[in-house]
């Protein structure tokens, strides 16, 4: 009778870890990790039935066309999940969420385009994963962000035209990556992979057939070999205007900055300004050329030559304003922090609040006066004089010009 029981006893511990669906074949490893091979079977899903310990489940090969949410409900303990040489166009959102074990991940060889890749943020001991001879487009440049023991990543023989900046700068155990094969236009947006791979120990393999298919001067060469005067990155410089050229003069005291810009390809140029009430940001300018404001920031008016003009500049506009530089290979931006006193003197109220201040005796900024770059990194304070009126040698009573005083000069933030 006790022979019996243990028998009966040993079945049941037995049986879970041998239960496999028809279709597969399953045995234990000498490690004692649990094989679930379902490879060359013709499936078109994931097969039920299988047992809740499996560790390497093995599905390749098989004509599979869709993964959902609950395809691994049954297999939480898998480490290895091998899906090569399907027809899987799907993968809903949390397909491989749960899989908190995976180690090795293969989805070579199917038809994926968009994929969920929210679910690779529980998956941070993947080691290797395989997603070459796809439809991939393009990737977020947070994919891959969580996967800290990433070894081997192969995105070869996608549909890649780009790679976003920093796509590969979360993987501290990356020793290996597949990239070619993908149809790379070589703007400056990829400008920065080249400087990676030349700094990276990562080794890129055939790196000689990562090839640019766009631009048309560029077609069939190595995206490694992005000559360097193709992409450089932006300079800022910012500069005080006693007035605005060309374009009609307004009643009240105006601020006028000038942001100069160089680069390749040629900066865009956005201005951020930040008073105390509140926070403006302007991504290209709003007045055309016969002088129409085209958006609703009346306030600070930008021209397409870099120039921003604030009529009527009063208390409320102080603040710090940015320009930025902006093209494909980076963002460059310098700072002004713009006070106005409105006194008889100005310039005596301000040093007497800022003792630090050292008053550079009036000297009037006119156009063309560039901030000192000497002191990067503090505050240049720019402080106006109220216009009031003056009389005339004549006798006459004549406005006197708006005047602007460099009142604090140590440098612009960079």
């Amino acid at each position: 009778m006790r022979p019996l029981l243990c028998c009966l006893g040993l079945a049941a511990l037995l049986g879970p870890c041998l239960a496999c669906p028809s279709a597969c074949s399953c045995s234990t490893k000498k490690n004692g990790r649990l094989l679930a091979e379902c490879a060359y079977k013709d499936l078109q899903e994931v097969p039920k039935g299988l047992s809740s310990n499996v560790t390497i489940l093995t599905l390749s090969a098989n004509r599979i066309g869709w993964l959902g949410q609950g395809s691994f409900a049954e297999v939480p303990e898998v480490q290895s999940l091998w899906l090569g040489y399907n027809q899987i166009g799907v993968v809903e959102p949390g397909a491989f969420a749960l899989l908190v074990h995976l180690k090795n991940l293969d989805l070579s060889h199917n038809k994926i385009a968009d994929f969920p890749w929210q679910d690779l943020r529980n998956l941070s001991g993947l080691q290797i994963l395989k997603m070459n001879n796809n439809r991939l487009a393009g990737l977020p440049w947070d994919a891959f962000r969580f996967l800290k023991d990433l070894r081997s990543l192969w995105l070869n023989d996608n549909e890649l035209t780009t790679l976003a900046e920093g796509t590969f700068d979360n993987l501290p155990s990356l020793s290996q990556l597949q990239i070619f094969n993908n149809p790379f236009n070589c703007s400056c947006k990829v400008f920065w992979l080249k400087k990676w791979t030349e700094k990276t120990s990562v080794s890129i393999t055939k790196g000689g057939s990562t090839l640019c298919v766009a631009p048309s001067r560029l077609k069939g060469r190595a995206v490694t070999d992005i000559p360097d005067h193709h992409c450089i990155a932006p300079s800022v410089q910012l500069t005080y205007l006693s007035n605005l050229d060309n374009t009609v003069m307004y009643d009240g005291l105006t601020l006028t900055l000038h942001c100069s810009v160089a680069g390749s390809p040629p900066p865009e140029i956005r201005w951020k300004i930040q008073t105390s009430s509140r926070r403006v940001e302007i991504n290209g300018p709003n007045v055309a050329r016969d002088g129409n404001v085209k958006q609703s920031q009346e306030r600070f008016l930008v021209f397409k030559n870099g120039t921003m003009a604030i009529p009527n500049f009063r208390k409320e506009d102080e603040g710090i304003y940015t320009c930025l530089a902006v093209n494909d290979v980076g963002t460059r931006d310098v700072s002004v922090n713009v006070a106005l006193a409105g006194s008889e003197n100005p310039a005596e109220d301000l040093l007497q609040d800022d003792p630090q201040a050292s008053h550079l005796g009036g000297r009037s900024c006119y156009k063309g006066d560039e901030m000192d770059p000497s002191g990067a990194g503090e505050k240049l304070v720019i402080v106006y004089h109220m216009p009031r009126e003056s009389k005339s040698r004549s006798g006459g009573v004549v406005p006197q010009a708006h005047l602007g005083i460099l009142l604090l000069a140590v440098g612009i933030v960079l």
